[in-house]
């Protein structure tokens, strides 16, 4: 089924009525209705229900789901045993200027940079405190945060996210070797980290709205400045009152976790569980907490996801109606068959960039177009690296720019600051990252 432009409709709907009711969850509950409307016309309620199995059966939306419970549970743990508030003052110490604290969580980001969400949300609860001790507008942060989590997720290459592309790729007679090769072209997220870097050693200037949180803290205002009417998605308070624990309380579980995903071939869920597991352990063995504590924090910790677990869940169900609609191959269709092999990389990039951003989906979009773009490349005598490189990092501008994806909200829910504050601090620099990305890659497609 393609329904033309018709199938933008719910993207707007959502894109323009969050944008101006700043109401997310709401708003990805209409879009996700009228997407089953256009799919499914006068039986859309009952077409709609349908759609709400096909997401509880996918496989990609229960892994996310298992990744929330275990990651609320496992950060609920990291609070109450104190271990969190000692890694906050083992940091600390380790900083030794304003500066430092920014290059610390960028160390952290490559210590927990197997899965996004937890480096998303244990950099975010490690390092706010710090960052805040030491005048650091949290806008800065969340845009940090947000920024370094998908670029390190696509340019390290035992990862979650790329252990799934490399997946999809073998269905087109490529693997691993591909994927690795195509990493030094992958201009986007190694230009943005780049940018990080250089932000956080104050040689980058700072614009837009991340200059005015510097002047606003300068000035004596607030680190964290919240927007009226914003709803957290997530139920977690990272200043829950608990007495201090040595560091290692937090970084053992840590190594557990990272040496479980590997010994289970990057499995996450294996890797949270036994982090679990291993906090029981540690925190009932030396007395921190009781063993009936230690339950109630996992269920207090899972039941804080429940907010972001919906709203994911809504999301899934717009991409189900989305792919019904051939909304993806709507926007792939864009290309025609008119256009020069050297010109394909740059429009790769555009066009995934543009279907990852309104929809929040970049391993939904990643399963519709590696079967379209990797066979179109070759008939095209186009390098297929080249293009996985392209489609990666159009996948990480999707992902940082959507002001609704889960990498912006866990930056939300770690550090306080709205998602879309985060874009508008964001913007400036993600954009024109993006538009040096197209021309390299416009350069490299007629070099190669």
């Amino acid at each position: 089924m393609n329904d033309g432009i018709v199938s933008v409709i719910p993207i707007v709907v959502l894109i323009v009525g969050a944008l101006i009711t700043k109401k997310i969850s709401e708003m990805m509950i209409l879009a996700s209705v009228v997407g089953a409307v256009l799919v499914y016309k006068g039986s859309f309620f009952t077409g709609y229900i349908s759609m709400m199995y096909e997401v509880l059966s996918d496989p990609t939306y229960q892994f996310i789901l298992l990744i929330l419970v275990c990651l609320g549970a496992l950060i609920r743990q990291f609070q109450e045993s104190g271990a969190l508030f000692g890694f906050r003052s083992w940091a600390t110490k380790l900083s030794r200027g304003p500066i430092n604290p920014l290059l610390l969580s960028l160390f952290l980001h490559l210590f927990l940079f197997i899965d996004d969400y937890l480096s998303t949300l244990a950099v975010s609860f490690a390092m706010r405190d710090t960052t805040d001790s030491y005048r650091i507008p949290r806008e800065h942060l969340a845009f940090q945060v947000s920024s370094t989590c998908p670029s390190l997720s696509v340019l390290i290459p035992f990862t979650s996210w790329t252990a799934f592309t490399t997946g999809l790729l073998r269905g087109q007679g490529l693997g691993f070797r591909d994927y690795v090769q195509a990493i030094p072209m992958m201009y986007f997220p190694i230009l943005m980290l780049l940018l990080i870097v250089l932000l956080s050693l104050g040689i980058f200037p700072k614009v837009g709205s991340l200059k005015r949180a510097y002047k606003r803290v300068r000035e004596g205002g607030d680190v964290l400045l919240k927007d009226p009417g914003a709803i957290s998605i997530l139920d977690i308070d990272p200043c829950v009152e608990t007495q201090e624990s040595s560091a290692w309380n937090f970084v053992i579980p840590i190594i557990v976790l990272i040496i479980t995903v590997f010994l289970y071939n990057n499995s996450m869920v294996h890797g949270l569980m036994a982090a679990l597991v291993t906090q029981a352990f540690l925190y009932i063995g030396k007395k921190l907490m009781s063993a009936e504590e230690f339950m109630n924090n996992f269920f207090e910790g899972a039941s804080s996801m429940t907010r972001i677990a919906i709203i994911i869940f809504f999301a899934y169900i717009l991409n189900e109606a989305n792919t019904q609609m051939g909304f993806s191959h709507y926007l792939i269709g864009l290309l025609g068959d008119s256009f020069p092999p050297y010109a394909l990389p740059p429009l790769v990039f555009i066009l995934i960039a543009l279907s990852t951003f309104a929809t929040s989906g970049y391993w939904v979009i990643q399963v519709i177009t590696v079967p379209v773009f990797i066979p179109l490349a070759l008939s095209m005598n186009v390098h297929p690296s080249l293009v996985i490189a392209a489609m990666m990092s159009g996948a990480t501008f999707g992902s940082m720019f959507c002001f609704y994806s889960d990498v912006v909200f866990m930056a939300a829910a770690g550090t306080g600051v709205s998602n879309i504050r985060q874009i508008h601090v964001s913007a400036p620099y993600i954009l024109s990252v993006a538009a040096i990305t197209s021309i390299l890659y416009l350069i490299t497609g007629l070099v190669l």
